[in-house]
């Protein structure tokens, strides 16, 4: 008995871990519906999932997540106490469902692909910058970096994803300032290696 009740969940979970995602496109402008699917398939392309049935999946868990922060952010116009909340509710949801399909790294790529890659391009560039950064230095404003991500996936725009980072990198120079960087300094040298390596 205990076999047969083993043998049934594991068909379930592979069943469920396999099942076509459906695109949740009710109601929805087919234009507004293929530049998702676009942008969605953007993301996927970059991650390099060899089965196609797989990156189909992926693909359509990631446009499903755009309409339904579009969705969100149209109903709440005007409460942001209201549309907070929704956000919040829905916001791990998306690890959850490609957890099914993806490992972490790739989970990881499409949260870059969905914010413009801003986090490793800012994180290469502080360590880019400031090449006596400490281990616990560089920790902290990769932590700080991904934070902001969390809160810029659910942003409404490009410019209010843009925002969040901005908000986040003023706290990193402001924490890397108080612990004696000068950030002017680190800057301009950091511009002149460049211009340097760009002679050689």
């Amino acid at each position: 008995m205990k076999k047969v009740l083993f043998a049934a969940l594991c068909s379930l979970l592979f069943l469920n871990g396999n099942a076509q995602v459906a695109l949740k496109t009710d109601g929805l402008d087919a234009q507004y519906v293929e530049t998702i699917k676009g942008r969605a398939q953007k993301i996927v392309d970059g991650l390099a999932i060899a089965d196609a049935a797989t990156a189909e999946n992926v693909r359509n868990i990631i446009a499903n997540r755009y309409f339904l922060l579009n969705s969100i952010h149209e109903s709440h116009k005007g409460n942001a106490a209201q549309r907070d909340a929704e956000l919040y509710k829905h916001h791990f949801e998306l690890v959850a469902d490609l957890s099914l399909y993806i490992d972490d790294a790739k989970i990881e790529a499409v949260k870059d692909g969905m914010t413009y890659g801003v986090v490793p391009k800012t994180y290469q560039a502080h360590l880019d910058m400031i090449p006596s950064l400490k281990e616990e230095e560089k920790a902290q404003i990769l932590a700080w970096l991904k934070e902001a991500r969390e809160f810029a996936m659910d942003a409404e725009n490009s410019d209010k994803k843009h925002g969040w980072f901005g908000k986040y990198k003023g706290r990193i120079n402001n924490w890397l300032s108080k612990r004696g960087y000068d950030l002017v300094k680190e800057r301009e040298a950091w511009y002149k290696r460049i211009e340097e390596a760009k002679k050689k």
